[in-house]
């Protein structure tokens, strides 16, 4: 089974659980690609399960305006994160944009989101989901993945990413 792994990420956190999905598929004996959402391919016919995910900005997704904000808020040295390398890159709402359904992949979302009521962070799974039904394609699966005021993953989500994505594996794959 090949699964791809599509995201972006500003600060880490979300790269860091795409890592940990990837292991956990890797674990279960899938061959996992993983890939920024900029860079990833838009056919995704050699794919049986692709894995989205990205950081909630403003209860969706990333868009140009929140890209650029987190990149004031790495140059203020009070906050002490360190901007992605890709950040301000194409995203996965640009990714959803062309990317072309071939075949019959199972699709699971994730998200990073900040570590307080649903309410007041939003939770950029619904964003991607809604754009993959745009496409006809079905989500099987969501997680969202709390990072804490600080901006830094809460204790324990990597593990639960890998967790997550182990249990994908037993997705019906057609």
């Amino acid at each position: 089974m090949n699964a791809l792994v599509v995201y972006e990420s500003m600060f880490g956190n979300t790269r860091t659980i795409a890592e940990a999905i990837a292991d956990g598929l890797r674990s279960a004996g899938v061959d996992v690609t993983v890939s920024l959402a900029y860079d990833a391919p838009a056919d995704l016919s050699d794919y049986a399960l692709v894995v989205v995910g990205a950081p909630t900005h403003a209860h969706g997704l990333p868009r140009t305006t929140s890209r650029n904000e987190a990149v004031a808020w790495a140059a203020d040295p009070a906050k002490n994160l360190l901007l992605e390398p890709m950040a301000q890159a194409t995203g996965v709402r640009e990714w959803l944009a062309r990317m072309m359904l071939v075949g019959d992949p199972h699709f699971a979302v994730f998200s990073t989101r900040a570590d307080i009521p649903w309410i007041f962070s939003g939770d950029a799974c619904k964003a991607i989901a809604k754009g993959l039904r745009k496409r006809l394609a079905q989500v099987d699966s969501h997680s969202d993945f709390l990072v804490g005021l600080d901006n830094r993953l809460v204790e324990g989500e990597e593990t639960r990413a890998r967790e997550w994505a182990n249990g994908l594996v037993p997705l019906p794959i057609a």
